[in-house]
């Protein structure tokens, strides 16, 4: 793979992404003292039949990035859906998103991520939580009803963790 080539860089976007929401998370415990990883109270969270394998959702974001190998990506740009399965992914991990986060993880630019952010929110599909802490910033989370639809969804059409 080319170090320039579009699916290096979904790529690097990925890895990106996740390693923000890893320091998030760990600045906000840090904030509070935390010992523990911080976990929003998600009813559904690794918990019973709806328990998808974060493995799949990662499957998942990576196909979704390396389309870009095989066809031109701005065919495919889906920011909200981008954003949806990476806040799924960090709700199995019991990983906080901040907004900033949720922007990069959908591969656009920060002013298009925010508008996607607000319009997911207007919709109900997702949440901001102030950081109770800080101010500065916030964080954004499936609502209770989105992330029930996504589990389903991917129980029912994906199906379960991936065969290596």
């Amino acid at each position: 793979m080319k170090e320039d080539s579009p699916e290096a860089k979904a790529e690097l976007l990925l890895q990106l992404s996740k390693e923000v929401s890893r320091i998030a998370g760990s600045l906000a415990q840090l904030s509070i003292g935390a010992e523990q990883p911080l976990r929003p109270n998600y009813p559904f969270s690794n918990q019973n039949e709806f328990d998808v394998p974060i493995e799949r959702v990662e499957w998942l974001i990576r196909a979704r990035r390396n389309r870009a190998r095989y066809l031109t990506p701005e065919l495919f740009a889906d920011p909200a859906w981008d954003i949806l399965l990476d806040l799924l992914r960090a709700e199995i991990a019991h990983e906080r998103v901040s907004v900033s986060s949720a922007c990069i993880a959908a591969a656009v630019p920060q002013t298009t991520g925010l508008r996607w952010l607000r319009t997911l929110e207007e919709h109900g599909l997702v949440v901001r939580q102030c950081d109770l802490h800080d101010a500065r910033r916030s964080f954004v989370l499936l609502s209770q009803e989105t992330s029930i639809a996504l589990r389903r969804y991917f129980l029912e059409v994906v199906g379960g963790p991936p065969t290596d």
